[in-house]
Parts: structure tokens; sequence; C-alpha cells
């Protein structure tokens, strides 16, 4: 006869993972797939399942990666736009969720506060906050899996600036869009120079008056066609799984012939972008002063448009860029550094995210409080000195899910080979602590330079790099070998305190 779950004895599953998103749903994927013996669920702090596509509402937004790398191996993308729109990708989700059974092992409105190990019991008990009723409660795992991404979803990063107070006209964060909002005739002055930027331009161009994009600096702007004519001639001729296959390596390998193009010759790759600037702007426009960064290619990431949406809102006047630094809000708008003004109606600050490190969730090790700037990421999967814990990060340079699939199918390799040889605990050690170390996120982005005094690091040699390559990486994560020095396994024989409640022993 089964027991419930008491105070004492907490709800328990194989692995928790946290998020509901591209990435938590994926990693579930990959765990029935390949452990259909396990047992998991997935907590998600929000009230629907899509993460990002779910959450930001603002106009225009889209994926600014093709969908046949950005999408799932596993499941092929159909759609004819290969640069898709959040709500087809949140579509392609959670239809994913739901052929695959994923949806029903979701908790909506579980927000994790806290997990801490005990070597004793060999598992994670996790405090949860009902983020609908207000109840506390606890969940025990043996394996704790953070897919939450590192995106601080409750509140978007805007800059101080002089005399907000001032202004009259109405003042907007896209993470926080109103859904009242109606800028129909309006003057619209978008502040930033990032892809939310360059998506809500062009997007908000048709119904305001006029929109202004104000940037501090320039961005590199590459235009894409949305629909990838290749894709229809294959799906003609082949499956939609070997179609999709194909589409997925030739896109792969377009992103790495770009990104490599950009770090061994960035002389030529400034020249060769800003030629197709020149090309798709009006005759004489002023393309050094609005689309010429002081940096190289790919230090920052690259903005994608598609099918020069941007460039025509330029070229027929409905949008008009300038690069300047603000003085001061005003009654009417804007007062620059330069002494031009900018009046507007409506002003959208597209100015970053902040990061939040494991949804802000804290961890302890035998009571003992986890720093994470003191740890060094293993694999780019699990943190030194962290039992049986794994977390994802994407591709900065590259589609952000190539990586989670990689990473996906690693750790649920490691759970294979753990229980061939009657491993329950696997913990990465740091045998070199002079190891130089850099941030995890070694990039130029200001929303991470921001933030990188609060997230783990990654060292100067293997296994301790995050990689950026994905064929480095299909190499190391998908075929080499699980054994490392770096990495110790042990067996634990657990007391009858910390048996697993037979109703779940049995799940």
């Amino acid at each position: 006869m089964s027991t419930p779950p008491t105070p004492a004895s907490p709800e328990q599953v194989d692995v928790l993972i946290i998020g509901a998103g591209i990435s938590g749903i994926g990693a579930a994927f990959y765990l029935q797939r390949e452990h259909p013996q396990k047992s998991y669920a997935i907590l998600e702090a929000r009230g629907a399942t899509g993460g990002t596509w779910d959450l930001f509402r603002y106009p225009g937004i889209r994926s600014d990666s093709d969908l046949y790398t950005f999408g799932y191996a596993f499941r092929p993308w159909t759609s004819d736009k290969v640069i898709a729109d959040a709500d087809s990708i949140l579509a392609y989700l959670r239809e994913t969720a739901a052929e695959h059974g994923i949806d029903r092992k979701v908790r909506l409105h579980h927000k994790v506060l806290g997990a801490a190990w005990s070597s004793e019991e060999a598992r994670w008990v996790v405090d949860v906050e009902r983020t609908d009723t207000g109840e506390s409660l606890r969940l025990a795992c043996r394996w704790l899996f953070c897919a939450s991404g590192y995106y601080r979803y409750d509140q978007g990063f805007t800059p101080r600036f002089e005399g907000t107070e001032r202004f009259q006209g109405r003042l907007v964060h896209p993470q926080h869009w109103p859904e009242d909002l109606d800028y129909t005739g309006q003057r619209v002055v978008v502040i930033g120079s990032g892809a939310t930027a360059m998506t809500l331009v062009p997007a908000m161009a048709g119904k305001a008056a006029h929109v202004t994009l104000l940037q501090r600096t320039p961005t590199y702007v590459l235009s894409v066609p949305s629909e990838d004519r290749l894709a229809g001639l294959l799906r003609k001729v082949l499956p939609k799984a070997w179609a999709h296959a194909l589409l997925r390596q030739a896109n792969i390998a377009k992103q790495r012939a770009i990104w490599r193009l950009c770090q061994r010759y960035p002389r030529l790759a400034r020249r060769l972008i800003r030629a197709l600037n020149v090309k798709l702007l009006p005759k004489g426009y002023p393309v050094d002063e609005h689309f010429n960064p002081p940096y190289n290619p790919w230090e920052q990431r690259l903005c994608v448009v598609p099918d020069e949406d941007l460039f025509k809102a330029i070229r027929d006047g409905r949008a008009s860029m300038v690069t300047d630094r603000i003085e001061t809000f005003t009654e009417r708008g804007l007062q620059l550094k330069s002494g031009r003004e900018l009046e507007a109606d409506l002003i959208i600050t597209a100015t970053g995210l902040n990061l939040l490190p494991l949804g802000g969730m804290t961890l302890t090790i035998d009571g003992v409080p986890v720093n994470l700037r003191d740890k060094v990421a293993f694999r780019g999967l699990m943190l030194s000195g962290v039992p049986n814990f794994a977390f994802t990060v994407g591709y900065t340079n590259s589609s952000w899910t190539l990586k989670i699939g990689l990473l996906c199918e690693h750790f649920c390799r490691l759970l294979g080979y753990m229980d061939e040889r009657g491993y329950t605990i696997c913990q990465p050690e740091l045998d070199d602590p002079t190891m130089p170390t850099r941030p995890l996120l070694d990039f130029a982005a200001g929303y991470v330079q921001r933030s990188v005094d609060t997230l783990p690091r990654q060292g100067d040699r293997a296994p301790w790099l995050m990689s950026i390559d994905y064929h480095s990486d299909v190499r190391l994560l998908r075929k080499a070998s699980l054994e490392d020095p770096h990495l110790k396994f042990s067996s634990h024989i657990r007391s009858a305190s910390a048996s697993m409640p037979d109703s779940l022993e049995a799940a």
C-alpha cells in the first residue's frame, strides 16, 4: 500500500526541471526518451508555458535565429517562415509539449525559492512558493536541472535618465507592454540598439505617425529572407523529418561560416556588412554614422532583420535613425547631448534586460550557502563542487537551442553511465584553484557586463571552458567519454528516512 508524502517526507522525483520554456521542454523530451523509467516534474513560476515567447508581447516580436536551428532537432519546423513570430514559436513549443505528454508534467505557478542538498540523503530538497495562492511547499529530487535561462522575467533594465518625471507622454519598457497601448498616429521614439529595438521600429512604423530609433552606439545589422526557398523544394521531394535535418545542417554551416569569417577577418566582415547596408539605404544616407559600430562584428551579437523591414521603413520615410546621447527628458520628448530635441508622444526604453542566475533561487550544500561567483562551469552543464546539479545556457553566437539540445543529450548520457555503474552522486571538482578564470558569458553586451559579477565563471582550459563552437560540442557532449579526472562519482546507501515514497518509487 502506498504511503502519501508527509512534511518530513516531501514528494520526490528523480529529476526536477526548473522552467517550462524552450530549454525545459527540450530537457523533458530527452529525459523521457532516454530514461522512460525515471520520474520527473517541471516547475514553472509563471502561469503559462513557453518562457520568453509567452512573456513578451511587444509589436513584431520574433526570433532572430532561423527556426531550423532554433527549433528542436527532434521535431521538424514546417512553417514557410524561417524567421518566425512569437505566436508561431509559442504554438510550436506547446504542440511539442502536448504531443509528447510533457505538458502533463508541468506545474504552473510554482516558483523555486531555494534548494538544499543533503549529502546524508543524497538528494535536493526544494522550497517552492505557489505564486497563485501564496502556499509554501517542498519537493525533493535526486537531480536538479535548471532550465530557466538567465533573464529576469519580472523586470527589464532601464538606465536612469534625467527628467523622466517631466515627460508628459507615455513611457514604456517592452518587457511590460500594456495591452491597451494604442500608438496610432503618434510620434514614437525607441531608445536602444539591440534586437528588440530593431524589431519594434518597423513593426510600429505602419501605424505610428513616425518612429525614431535613438541609439547611443550603432549595431551591425543584417537583412535575411524570412522564408527559405530551399525548404519549399526539399519538402516537396523528402519526408518532413529528412528535410528538417538537411535544412538544420545547412543553417548550422551558414551560421558557423559567418561567425568564423567575422573572427578571422573582422575588417573584411565589416566592409561586407557595410556594403550590404549601403545597398538597402537611401542614396547619400549617413551609413557610417548610424550603422558602423566602433567594435568588430560578433564582439556583440549581430542584429538580424527579416526581408529588409527596418531598411524599408527608413527608405519610405516612416522611420529614422538618430545616433546621440540623452541629456534629459523634457515635457515634449528628449533633449540630446548635441542640442537636438526629439519630440515624442510615446517613448519606449528598449534598453535591455536584467540577468537573474538560476531564476533567482539560492543553493546550499549541507547547510553551507553556494556562492555562484566562486563556482566554475564544467562542460557548460555543471558547477564545480555542486553535486547532482545541471544548468543550461545556450549559444550567444548562434541559435540558443543548438547548445541546449547537446547539453540535454549529454545529461542523459551521464544518467545512463551512473545507472550502469550503480552511482548515485556526481560532482565536478576543480583541482587547481589557481586556474585563471573569466566570465561565464564572455560577451561584450551591456546586459552581460552589468551582471557579470553575479554569474559563475569559466576556466582557461577544458573541461572548464564554455565552448561556443557547435562542431566541437558535438564531439565533446555527444561522443566523448564521460570519464574525466575532474568528475567524481560515488554511491550512496539510502537510509529508511531518505527512501522514496512507495507511490513514486513505482511511478
